[in-house]
């Protein structure tokens, strides 16, 4: 079996998604990371023992990757993915693309002008919640989406933003709440309705927070071409990560799901029903609401690169979603 030479740049939390899927996928064989904190890259490659870099453009000089992952800032995303794809490696990026709509438009260019694959991580869709839901649509079961919602209430202190150099920034992160933490529950729902948007109407505020200027709280309501209307309200305001929740009412059934758990009720008085895995892989200093599906996305993303399947969730699928995310930003008044 081929395995794919695969590197990762940036390994700060997130990174650990990224190095037990690559470390332990067969397919994959992991050889070196980056950081500018030599510290971090350091202990990186001591625990998984590959060679560290400090500079992402001496690592893929060097190493002749076949795939890179990025868990970098939000604002250097497409900067740096456009550097691999001048290698020809083929890159799979945390979200969101990047800040804004044109360096992500720019980097799905540069990446079908080279010829190689550019993933985007959105890890959710891979749940088995959101499968069944989504497999449902697509069958006709669940007849027209009338109108759906999405709440999420998450807990992000002053003491999370002033640990990190770039969290809570409008030119580092692009946002708060909506980008970083809403934006899987609102592409879940973006996705699954699949229809073009008619209308958007939100409004956003920082209501808790002292140290930075972005945006803690936003709702909205998203009406699209079908008819559907979606209705979305996110803050990190409250006392801890409570499960977020999705409900959809639809022709045929009434859906109730979220990241672990999907209940389908259907009108004649069946109910389906899906439920997340047992997790096997040993994740240190993974939270919670990570998941552990970024090894399933990991896993199609690498038979793309092998050529063994088309890449499902690519830069062009991705920017589906980001388009609306810029929209909501837009709408809502806050960003500079």
């Amino acid at each position: 079996m081929k395995k794919l030479r695969v590197g990762i740049i940036g390994c700060g939390r997130i990174s650990v998604m990224h190095l037990v899927s690559a470390e332990v996928l067969e397919c994959a064989e992991l050889v070196a990371c980056c950081d500018i904190k030599r510290e971090r890259a350091d202990a990186v490659a001591a625990k998984y023992g590959i060679k560290a870099y400090y500079d992402y453009e001496e690592m893929l000089e060097c190493e002749k990757l076949d795939a890179v992952h990025l868990c970098l800032p939000h604002y250097i995303h497409s900067k740096v993915a456009i550097a691999a794809f001048r290698h020809g490696v083929n890159v799979l990026t945390e979200k969101p693309m990047d800040i804004d709509l044109e360096s992500a438009e720019r980097a799905v260019a540069a990446a079908k002008e080279a010829g190689v694959l550019f993933g985007v991580v959105s890890q959710c869709r891979y749940n088995n919640s959101a499968q069944l839901v989504k497999r449902a649509k697509e069958a006709g079961k669940l007849g027209r989406i009338i109108s759906a919602r999405s709440v999420l209430t998450w807990s992000r202190s002053d003491d999370y933003y002033s640990e990190s150099d770039w969290k809570g920034t409008w030119d580092k992160e692009g946002g708060g709440v909506v980008i970083d933490q809403a934006i899987h529950s609102i592409d879940l729902v973006h996705w699954i309705v699949d229809d073009e948007i008619e209308s958007l109407s939100c409004s956003m505020a920082n209501r808790g927070h002292d140290i930075v200027k972005v945006e803690d709280t936003a709702e909205g309501l998203i009406t699209y071409k079908g008819g559907a209307r979606y209705a979305f309200y996110c803050m990190n305001n409250y006392g801890f990560d409570e499960p977020i929740e999705i409900r959809l009412y639809c022709e045929k059934a009434k859906v109730i799901f979220g990241y672990d758990d999907a209940y389908i009720y259907y009108n004649d008085g069946t109910v389906e029903e899906a439920h997340q895995d047992e997790c096997h892989e040993s994740y240190e200093g993974c939270k919670d609401y990570w998941g552990n599906m970024h090894i399933r996305q990991v896993a199609q993303f690498y038979r793309a690169c092998l050529g063994e399947e088309p890449l499902e969730l690519s830069g062009e699928e991705a920017l589906v979603t980001h388009r609306l995310i810029m929209q909501i930003y837009k709408n809502g008044g806050m960003r500079p």
